[in-house]
């Protein structure tokens, strides 16, 4: 509380006894309140710090004593609010020179309060960055509304409400830099960019370009003027869409359309920081959100890094002077003289360089990376894992202590200025107005901080130096063919066809593919050859690899980004030759969509690092659901969301199949992950949709509507490329006949359509393809029945007439999708069916003949069709589902969805024995194991007899991992035999014989 404040006893020692003790006297001399706080010893202590080391700060005191005295006794906050409040109850109508008045009695007072808050320890840097961009922010409002409303009574524009004149006006300031961020410096320039609508507050005779562009000399002048009372901010206006060829205020078309089409990666980083902070702020924003695309682009920007580090080399080239961290010197005041703390290296620059190119990489895929303060910042990337914990801590401690320094810099002579003095005597006296007692202890922290900035820079932007170089032989530029050596070459690396390889090199290395035209991109490969010969050299068949990244390059319209982005992570060339080698649907589907290979470089959670069964479908439910909320919160309508859906659906899938690939998950862990994924999905499109289709055909009032998934997606096992089976049951007040709205419909109709518009968001394919297939086939009545199914309905179905085996998918059914309350009603309603499905002797008998049905119209396509062949998936899953049929009623808590939970649960109550129980789940594991391998690596059409070398190895591996000690193919094949014929006398045993012969099957 104010009432309880205390100015502290310490403050830092005077450079110069002399000043100091002046400061004391004149300020004693101003009457009699001043003369005792000056004799108090925090008093004293207080002014001999300021007149000691600030002239500027010493005058202040003086002029502004009244301040001082509130200060002293309440705090600097008292002082602050004062101020700005004055701001912003003045009149917009005042005369020029008393608005210049007010505006820099405010800069004064609160320059002395932020400048004592912050020497004195009382406000954390964010409070006095903070209370300095309010003041400019509350300074620019006020000129701004003076000005509006100036020209609005000169006639040159019509201003929409003259006594709020800055709402409507069509003219903004937008902040950008520290001002945007909201951490201006003690002494800074404000960078502005100045924009106004031609078409907002038109005069009725007047040019709008020339009006505005008086407005933002007016401004500056206003803010920049020094007369007997100061000035209040410079005003920098070179941030502004092409500079050097547009007016100081441009108008808004031309600014969208340099956006669009010209601007640069250090202008997108520029707009990091923008907000709008006077004059028509509905307007920033709007433009703001126009341009959110070229600041926030949809795929990683690897290329950025490049960019804003050649920035950085320009300013080494004019500040070099200062770069000696690591040079000799006879002290530690030696190596600091001169260095400027903001260019320099090691410098807050360079922290904020980390930052925000780290958000302009991730921040179009990651709307909680779109912050524009620093330190928020690099909290935000420590939280989504792209920066390490321990890097985040240290440059945000060296951001802290650099920008105290640089302040105290500023606060000696109010200057803008970032270099320490140029002499050694220079930064000790000034050390000791950073309250070092021992200025060489205090400079050895300062040279820490510099030095581990510097460190964490060169990590992030130092080029990427190559560990091999490419052989002279294989620097087919210029060659006609390719010459004996570079055959030679290329077959010591392992490709058995040379010639073929060298052709393709040749065509990299003289920009054949439309991707390599550029000089850079060209460039960018010719480094990366290396690395990437090798990685494909090491795959079982380095010429399909070879092959396949060659179509992969010859697809990409551009090849900077994608290359950078091997560039900065060269490990993941690896990765993509052992895609290429092994799976080619993966292949093909990165050809067509090289954004997926982003999804391999996404900072993984703990939940997805380690996807136990147990923990993993909420965790990484979890994880996933913040992943697409943020790619849905920037999307407007239907068809926004549905392709950020389909992107995410898409990039996350391949990273699933990639793991699997590489064995970083296995098939539970995939399993579950995938249906993660589906489940969120579905979570996030069905509010979406039904809006969307309320907006057209109206709204059934009290409706609900839930999305019930069964099969492999109800039991968390889904595997690429794996249908959706789902079933939709809807809910009305039964005297509710129709929807409400301009166009009506018969409620059951609105739900049918709406669930027909459902299906064909999830199943229409967009540039990225569609997010999933949809299987409605085990609807009550199957194909014949409705699309949605209402609640009473799907309760009579399944009192009277539902056969058994729809009883049996029902095991599998989890209510995924649709309000917390319906979705408990549809869950009981499926409950309730499960519950009744009839006596053992009929429920086995009907899953019998369901599989020899199934066994006579589907057979086994080969031998890797482990669903359907002999003793294989179906039939572990049917002896898990009827188990459950008969003995769940009595026993709740053998439900489960999950086939390989069902069957340990029937495990625990004696219904299967041990050895029957482990027998099923080593069946269970080992045929998903298989199956989801092939559908990786193949793809859903049957394997070939004779697995490529590359797919088989993959299989052997994960198979391997998953307990079976097999050898080879011919190994594995026998054992799959072996397990089928021994899940066939299970089967026969627990359901029944599975017989040849036609036999109608039978409803309950």
């Amino acid at each position: 509380m104010q009432g309880d404040f205390r100015l502290p006893l310490a403050w830092p020692l005077p450079a110069d006894e002399g000043a100091a003790e002046r400061l004391i006297e004149r300020f004693a001399a101003l009457g009699r309140t001043e003369a005792r706080l000056a004799a108090r010893p925090e008093g004293r202590a207080l002014l001999r710090a300021l007149g000691g080391n600030s002239p500027y700060l010493a005058d202040l005191a003086v002029r502004e004593a009244a301040s001082l005295r509130t200060l002293a006794e309440a705090g600097p906050e008292p002082v602050v609010a004062a101020a700005l409040g004055r701001l912003a109850a003045a009149e917009p109508a005042m005369e020029r020179p008393r608005i210049a008045s007010l505006l820099r009695q405010a800069k004064r007072e609160v320059a002395l309060a932020t400048a004592i808050a912050d020497i004195g320890g009382l406000w954390r840097l964010e409070q006095v960055t903070g209370g300095l961009s309010d003041l400019a922010e509350a300074t620019l409002s006020l000129a701004t509304r003076h000005l509006l409303l100036a020209a609005h009574r000169g006639g040159q524009i019509r201003l929409p409400d003259p006594t709020a004149p800055d709402r409507g006006s069509g003219f903004v300031v937008l902040g950008m830099g520290k001002l945007g961020a909201h951490e201006l410096n003690y002494s800074s320039d404000v960078d502005l960019v100045l924009l106004y609508d031609p078409e907002a507050a038109r005069g009725p005779d007047t040019t709008p370009g020339f009006v505005h562009a008086r407005l933002a000399r007016d401004l500056a002048t206003l803010m920049e003027a020094r007369d007997a009372n100061g000035y209040v901010f410079r005003i920098d206006l070179r941030l502004r869409p092409d500079p050097a060829a547009t007016p100081p205020a441009v108008a808004l078309p031309a600014a969208l359309a340099y956006y669009e089409s010209m601007a640069q990666n250090w202008e997108r980083a520029a707009m990091v920081k923008a907000r709008p902070v006077a004059g028509d702020r509905a307007l920033g924003a709007q433009f703001l959100e126009e341009i959110r695309p070229f600041v926030w682009r949809r795929h990683l920007d690897f290329a950025a890094i490049a960019d804003i580090h050649a920035m950085r080399r320009r300013i080494d080239s004019r500040f070099g002077q200062s770069h000696r961290l690591d040079e000799p010197a006879e002290s530690m005041f030696a190596q600091l003289t001169g260095h400027n703390l903001k260019l320099g290296a090691g410098g807050i620059r360079e922290i904020e360089f980390v930052a925000q190119t780290l958000q302009l990489v991730w921040g179009g895929r990651d709307p909680s990376l779109r912050v524009p303060a620093t330190l928020p910042a690099l909290i935000a990337l420590t939280r989504a894992g792209i920066l390490a914990p321990r890097a985040a801590k240290e440059l945000a401690a060296s951001y802290r202590f650099l920008r105290t320094v640089e302040h105290r810099l500023q606060m000696v002579a109010d200057r803008q200025t970032h270099s320490l003095p140029e002499t050694e005597d220079g930064v000790a006296r000034f050390l000791r107005f950073m309250g070092g007692k021992e200025p060489e202890r205090m400079a050895g922290r300062l040279l820490g901080h510099l030095r581990r900035v510097e460190a964490r820079y060169r990590e992030m932007f130092e080029p990427v130096r190559e560990v091999e170089t490419l052989p002279q032989a294989l620097d087919l530029r210029g060659e006609d063919e390719p010459k004996p050596a570079a055959l030679e070459a290329l077959r010591a690396l392992g490709f058995t066809d040379p010639a073929r390889v060298a052709v393709a090199v040749q065509g990299w290395q003289t920009g054949r593919p439309r991707a390599l035209r550029s000089e850079r991109a060209r460039e960018l490969l010719f480094r990366l050859l290396p690395q990437l010969l090798a990685a494909l050299a090491r795959q079982r068949d380095p010429g399909t690899a070879l092959a396949r990244f060659d179509e992969f390059l010859a697809r990409l319209p551009a090849g900077v980004q994608i290359l950078s982005l091997f560039q900065r992570h060269p490990a993941l060339l690896g990765r993509i030759a052992a895609v290429f080698g092994a799976a080619r649907p993966l292949a093909d589907y990165l050809a067509r969509h090289p954004a997926a290979l982003e999804g391999l470089l996404v900072p993984e959670s703990p939940e997805q690092e380690s996807l136990g069964p147990e923990h993993a479908a909420r965790g990484l439910s979890h994880t996933l659901s913040l992943g697409l909320k943020a790619r849905l919160s920037p999307t407007h309508g239907l068809e926004e969301a549905l392709t950020e859906i389909r992107s995410f659906v898409q990039t996350e899938g391949f990273r699933i199949s990639v793991a699997t690939l590489e064995g970083r998950a296995n098939a539970d862990e995939a399993g579950i992950a995938r249906t993660a994924l589906a489940d969120i999905t579905l979570q996030a499109l069905l509010p979406r949709l039904l809006a969307d289709f309320a907006r057209r055909y109206g709204r059934v009032p009290h409706g609900r509507m839930a999305v019930v998934m069964l099969g492999k997606g109800g039991g968390r096992e889904m595997m690429a490329g794996s249908d959706l089976d789902l079933m939709l049951i809807y809910d009305h007040p039964a005297e509710l006949s129709e929807s409400r709205g301009a166009r009506r419909l018969p409620a059951s109709e609105w739900f049918i359509r709406a669930v027909h518009a459902f299906i064909a968001a999830l199943s229409t394919a967009g540039a990225e393809g569609p997010a999933f297939a949809v299987d409605m086939r085990l609807r009550p009545s199957g194909n014949k029945g409705p699309v949605a199914v209402s609640l009473a309905s799907f309760r009579r179905y399944h009192a009277s007439d539902a056969w058994t085996w729809e009883r049996m998918a029902l095991t599998r059914a989890r209510v995924v999708a649709g309000a917390r309350e319906f979705r408990t009603e549809v869950a009981a309603a499926i409950r309730t069916a499960l519950e009744n499905a009839g006596p053992p002797e009929r429920i086995r008998a009907d899953a019998a003949l369901m599989r020899a049905r199934v066994a006579r119209e589907l057979p086994a396509a080969s031998p890797w069709d482990l669903k359907l062949t002999p003793g294989g998936l179906m039939e572990v899953e049917f002896i898990a589902q009827v188990l459950q049929l008969i003995h769940a009623p009595a026993r709740p808590e053998l439900w489960n969805p999950t086939t390989r939970l069902a069957l340990a649960g029937l495990e625990t109550v004696s219904v299967l024995s041990r050895e029957e129980a482990a027998l099923l789940l080593r069946a269970e594991l080992l045929y998903r194991t298989v199956m989801g391998l092939l559908r990786v690596a193949v793809g859903r059409a049957p394997p070939p007899a004779a697995l490529p070398e590359a797919v088989a190895t993959a299989l052997l591996h994960a198979v391997r991992a998953s307990g079976e000690a097999v050898l080879d193919v011919a190994g594995l094949l026998a054992t799959l035999e072996e397990l089928g014929r021994a899940v066939r006398l299970l089967f026969e045993h627990h359901v029944g014989p599975v017989t040849e012969r036609p036999i109608e099957e039978r409803k309950t």
